[in-house]
């Protein structure tokens, strides 16, 4: 039986916090940020949780976490 892996780019992407919930980065922040206005990109500042329903998906990339 071969090894499981965790997938890197989803290792650099997530981190699982205490209480079980998956950290994820704010998307829409990297660039063409002139055009975005000072509320909206206010509003993408600091971490949020990942959705209910890509738990699955996260918890097969990342089989150790």
């Amino acid at each position: 039986m071969p090894k499981m892996k965790t997938k890197k780019s989803a290792a650099k992407r997530f981190r699982v916090r205490a209480g079980g919930t998956v950290k994820r980065g704010q998307a829409f922040k990297r660039h063409i940020l002139t055009k975005k206005s000072t509320k909206n990109k206010r509003h993408l500042r600091g971490a949020t949780a990942v959705h209910a329903s890509d738990m699955g998906q996260i918890a097969r990339m990342m089989p150790f976490a």
